[in-house]
């Protein structure tokens, strides 16, 4: 392997990295399923790793990662229609609008950074966090479910917080705004 290579085959696994999982949170918006959307996801960085050679590593590529992603949403729709309840049409037309577009894209971004910043917290942090959070449990009732006390779910809760404020802190306007439009989502 060339250095060439070895520096194209870096470049590429930190655009994977950076973007799989908000582009398939976006797909997802479109198409209603996770499997679908990650299979769309994957034909979309392999199309760029047949391509590699010709690809601009230079310019920003979130932009067209997500334009390609929507277009192909847009095609697996078109081919699949008669298995996918949504009508294309109106998709298309909800989806076409370019503030829309961007909306959906920093949403699926958000709760892609969300998603994994939760996926980093300590097992027991993260289960009280969920509890409180998306099941809307009261901090003795967590207590109670997981057998600790009222103290160490305070505890938990203090800390899952002060992590995700850092890992989320550009993002934590939009994060408290999707906390509380999504406390049942998750």
């Amino acid at each position: 392997m060339t250095t060439d290579d070895k520096i194209l085959k870096i470049q590429f696994e930190k655009l994977f990295r950076e973007h799989f999982t908000a582009l398939c949170y976006f797909a997802r918006k479109y198409l209603g399923d996770l499997d679908s959307s990650k299979e769309i996801v994957h034909s979309v960085f392999i199309k760029i790793w047949e391509n590699r050679s010709q690809f601009d590593w230079d310019k920003p590529a979130k932009s067209y990662l997500f334009t390609s992603v929507y277009n192909r949403s847009m095609n697996f729709i078109r081919d699949n229609r008669k298995f996918v309840a949504h009508d294309p049409s109106e998709l298309r037309e909800e989806f076409t609008d370019t503030a829309a577009f961007a909306d959906n894209m920093e949403v699926a971004e958000l709760e892609g950074k969300i998603k994994s910043a939760l996926q980093r917290l300590p097992e027991k942090c993260r289960e009280v966090f969920e509890l409180s959070r998306f099941e809307g449990k009261k901090y003795a009732e967590i207590a109670v479910q997981l057998n600790i006390s009222l103290k160490t779910v305070e505890s938990q809760m203090s800390k899952a917080l002060k992590i995700l404020k850092d890992e989320l802190k550009e993002y934590l306007y939009f994060f408290i705004i999707f906390l509380l439009k999504n406390m049942d989502h998750w």
